[in-house]
C-alpha cells in the first residue's frame, strides 16, 4: 500500500439532490451531522467531499466495504480508523484540509501526516498591512521578514498563506490542535517561489529555535492561488518544552 496525495475540485462540484442525499448516506451519523453545521453551502460541500475522499481512500487501500468503514476524533479533532486492521497497516495515517476551492487528501502506510490547503484572499474587511498587524503573533520575527520583503502586498499575502499552510500542517500531523503556540516553530521557505504542479520539499523548520530533522515538508501550488502544505515525520518520538509527539519517516508522491 502506497501513499496517496488527493485534489478534489469541490467549488466546481454541484452535486443534485439525489446525489446529495446518497453522499449523507454514505457518511456516519455523526459527520453528516458535523456537515449540517455549517452555515454557508459552499463549506458543507466542502466538508462533505472531505468525508467522502477519506472513506474512499480506506475502502481502496485497506479494501474495507464503505458500509463497515468506521471512524472517530480523537479530543482534538483529528479523524482516525476504528476498524481491525492487519498489523502492516497498524501505522496507516491520513488527514483531510479543505478551504477555498478544494478538499485535499494527504495519507501514508507508516508516517504520521498532517496536511493543509490555504486560498490566497483579500482580507475581509481593512487593508493588508492590517492584516498582518492582527496576525503578528502567529509569526516569528523572522518569518514576518521573509513575509514583508516580497515585492508588493498581494505577493506578500500569498507568501503569509503559504507559511499558514506549512504551520497548520504539522499541528494538523502532531494532533494537538488549538492552545500550540506557533511562535515555536518557524519555517525557513525554499524556494522563495513554487510552480504550479510541482511538488517541494526543500523548506526546513526550526522547533523552538532548533532546526527540526526528524519532518519533511512537502509544498505545492494547485494553481496561482492555492497552496497545499504536508508535513511528514519520522519513527522515533522526540520531546517539545510542553508536550511529547510522535513522529515517523518520509516519501514523495504527486497530487492527483
Amino acid at each position: 500500500m502506497g501513499s496517496a496525495r488527493w485534489a478534489f475540485p469541490c467549488a466546481a462540484w454541484a452535486p443534485r439532490r439525489a446525489e446529495w442525499l446518497l453522499a449523507a448516506r454514505l457518511v456516519q451519523p455523526e459527520e453528516k451531522d458535523r456537515v449540517r453545521q455549517f452555515v454557508f453551502a459552499r463549506d458543507a460541500k466542502a466538508a462533505m467531499a472531505g468525508r467522502l475522499l477519506i472513506r474512499k481512500l480506506i475502502a481502496e487501500k485497506l479494501q474495507i466495504p464503505w458500509n463497515e468503514i468506521h471512524l472517530q476524533r480523537t479530543s482534538k479533532g483529528k479523524p482516525f480508523l476504528v476498524n481491525d486492521i492487519l498489523g502492516i497497516h497498524s501505522n496507516f495515517n491520513f488527514n483531510v484540509s479543505h478551504q477555498g476551492d478544494y478538499a485535499v487528501l494527504a495519507a501514508e502506510p507508516e508516517l504520521q501526516v498532517g496536511i493543509d490547503i490555504m486560498k490566497t484572499n483579500l482580507p475581509g474587511s481593512g487593508s493588508i498591512p492590517d492584516f498582518f498587524r492582527i496576525m503578528k503573533r502567529q509569526f516569528t520575527e523572522a518569518e514576518w521578514s521573509v513575509i514583508k520583503s516580497m515585492n508588493n502586498e498581494w505577493i506578500q499575502l500569498d507568501m503569509f498563506y503559504r507559511h499558514w499552510a506549512l504551520k497548520e500542517s504539522f499541528i494538523k500531523a502532531i494532533g494537538i490542535g488549538i492552545g500550540f503556540n506557533l511562535q515555536r516553530i518557524e519555517f525557513n521557505v525554499s524556494p522563495l517561489q513554487l510552480e504550479v504542479g510541482k511538488v517541494y520539499k526543500e523548506t526546513k523548520m526550526l522547533l523552538d529555535g532548533d532546526k527540526e530533522e526528524g519532518w519533511t515538508f512537502e509544498e505545492t501550488r494547485l494553481d496561482d492561488l492555492h497552496h497545499v502544505a504536508v508535513a511528514l515525520g519520522k519513527p522515533e518520538v522526540f520531546v517539545q518544552k510542553d508536550s511529547n509527539v510522535l513522529s515517523k519517516d518520509l516519501t514523495q508522491p504527486q497530487f492527483q
